[in-house]
């Protein structure tokens, strides 16, 4: 299938498939006119690799999972490795957010405010 094809049956973008590509996750072959064409395993590696994404996961994380990004990542029981990576990333996402927290409440503070502004 082309790279629209692809696409389409996974909610992404050409552009995100082929940063994906970029980043060692998909493949693809050529055609004869140059035109991108990807198996139809393609779809089931694009959703997983999104699934990851969205789970807080970065590209360079997502590399962890590249020996079951074929199969159904959803329900598989992830490796220690995997798992590794994933608490990594979940630290790093807390302290993030800690210190955003505390940006905000040092400008409510400067603004007078009593509360931390939230949803404004």
């Amino acid at each position: 299938m082309r790279i629209g094809e692809l696409a389409g049956k996974t909610g992404t973008t050409a552009r995100a498939l082929r940063h994906y590509e970029q980043a060692g996750l998909i493949s693809s072959e050529r055609a004869p006119n140059g035109y991108r064409v990807y198996g139809t395993g393609a779809v089931t590696r694009v959703r997983n690799i999104r699934h990851l994404l969205a789970a807080g996961l970065t590209l360079d994380d997502v590399r962890v999972f590249l020996p079951c990004l074929d199969g159904d990542l959803p329900t598989a029981r992830p490796s220690e490795k995997g798992l590794r990576v994933a608490r990594e990333r979940l630290a790093v996402l807390e302290a993030r957010i800690a210190a955003q927290t505390e940006a905000r409440d040092r400008l409510a503070a400067a603004l007078g405010q009593r509360t931390p502004l939230r949803g404004r």
